[in-house]
């Protein structure tokens, strides 16, 4: 494989939307010059003075041809696009020799790409975020400090589960905060769930109706099952000898919640996709995001493996990561982390750690240390109880 591509220290930043808060600052530290571009010239330079960076990144309306003109070999640039656009933006990456950094998941369109990418000394950096992000790296180190205990030949059973939510700091009565566009939310809700419980993979087709209580540390949240859970048993390289008994990434509201969005779910299960985009213009103008609100991150991650001859044997080990924070009146909660941590990747870019092809937040359980210890360092807090 070929080496990567020398960064040449510009960044271009794509999108100031609701997950853009500090990381943008901490990037301009770290780079030679920043480009952030938005809707308009104006739009982007009005983020950049409400984001106290005016001077410190040049402003510039996006288009496609706009930024692939611009792009020099050794760039790098970083989506905060909708995830379908990542494809046609990493086409011109690769062409163009720069890097490319996002925080979603990687889809289909984009991991077609990887090969030529690779081929080309292009890092392609993914699920670099809060949720995909730092949820897989807080599971990369519970699983090594597992078989570090119990050792990853001995036969065992284990119970992985991942929960993360965007809710308000204050409970409203519709137990929720957009921290993203209502359209993505309900299409989530739409997408069945397929998860390991009881040691078999099941599916929720209606993921709510998976819904749970959960506590964490008293407090009870309601969780239910997102997406399709079972490639990440493959990408968190859980030991073979260990069978999961539970294994769901999911995600997690307020108490209340399930019964607070009794009306939603109605329109959901009758599937119309057009009453559903009305209901997403709705729901933004019935609960609209104000300067006075402040958000709340949940992440808990939580694992739990039993040695094969039971409890009490000495060989059984559990963990568990909690990350807690409210926004502020300067920055969310969310855009801290989210935009720290693909932050916190690009630099890696820029020092040239990553390897050509394809990255995500965590792919080892030294990155993953490393890159925990950097958040801390950076204001992303969160703590590690084992036992």
């Amino acid at each position: 494989m070929p080496e990567a591509t020398a960064a040449s220290g510009t960044v271009h930043w794509i999108g100031a939307g609701l997950s853009t808060g500090s990381g943008l600052a901490a990037t301009c530290d770290a780079a030679d010059r920043v480009r952030l571009w938005h809707r308009t010239e104006e739009r982007a330079a009005d983020s950049l003075a409400a984001l106290g960076l005016t001077g410190r990144a040049e402003p510039r309306a996006y288009t496609l041809p706009a930024l692939t003109a611009e792009l020099a070999p050794g760039d790098v640039v970083v989506s905060m696009l909708p995830a379908p656009e990542h494809a046609p933006l990493l086409a011109a990456c690769v062409e163009r020799g720069a890097h490319f950094a996002c925080s979603s998941y990687v889809s289909d369109a984009v991991l077609e790409q990887v090969p030529g990418a690779a081929a080309a000394g292009v890092v392609v950096l993914t699920e670099c975020g809060l949720d995909p992000g730092i949820d897989h790296l807080f599971a990369h180190s519970l699983i090594a400090r597992a078989q570090e205990a119990i050792g990853a030949e001995s036969a065992a059973s284990y119970s992985l589960t991942s929960y993360c939510g965007g809710i308000p700091a204050v409970p409203n009565d519709f137990k929720y905060r957009f921290s993203w566009a209502p359209a993505g939310v309900l299409g989530a809700l739409r997408s069945p769930a397929r998860y390991v419980e009881d040691g078999a993979v099941t599916t929720a087709a209606r993921p709510w109706e998976a819904t749970r209580p959960h506590e964490i540390d008293g407090e009870i949240f309601e969780v239910y099952p997102n997406r399709d859970s079972v490639p990440f048993l493959d990408q968190y390289g859980l030991p073979e000898a260990w069978k999961p008994g539970t294994f769901v990434r999911g995600t997690l509201r307020l108490d209340g919640w399930l019964h607070a969005w009794d009306a939603v779910f109605e329109e959901l299960k009758a599937g119309d996709d057009q009453r559903i985009a009305a209901l997403a213009q709705e729901l933004a103008t019935a609960h609209p995001t104000t300067e006075a609100d402040r958000d709340r991150v949940v992440l808990a991650v939580s694992l739990d493996v039993r040695g094969g001859s039971g409890s009490g044997s000495g060989e059984d080990w559990s963990g568990r990561y909690l990350l807690d924070l409210e926004g502020t009146a300067e920055e969310s909660a969310m855009a801290r982390c989210v935009s720290r941590t693909l932050a916190l990747g690009v630099r890696h870019i820029l020092d040239g750690s990553l390897p050509p092809g394809l990255s995500r937040a965590a792919e080892t359980e030294e990155r993953s240390e490393q890159w925990l210890a950097e958040l801390a360092r950076d204001g992303v807090d969160f703590t590690l109880r084992t036992g």
